[in-house]
């Protein structure tokens, strides 16, 4: 029984600081583009056999990409 005592407290501590966790990764953004990694990482600009002016065009798409946001369902 004194060993609840101890964890019954340990837990709501540790449950208070996930939740403060949460909250300083949304206000930080983190959770603003959920989808921009996983197009990004289809681009493959770096690929050497690539010629110059296409790896160019895929920059500049990779950029237009990220500067359109997909609208909220809020929008």
């Amino acid at each position: 029984m004194e060993v609840i005592k101890g964890l019954i407290p340990g837990m709501i501590f540790l449950g208070i600081a996930m939740v403060a966790v949460l909250i300083y990764a949304v206000r930080r953004g983190q959770y603003e583009d959920m989808e921009g990694d996983a197009h990004r990482i289809l681009l493959d600009d770096d690929d050497p056999n690539l010629p110059e002016a296409m790896r160019e065009e895929r920059r500049k798409a990779r950029a237009k990409a990220a500067d359109q946001r997909m609208p909220d369902a809020d929008d």
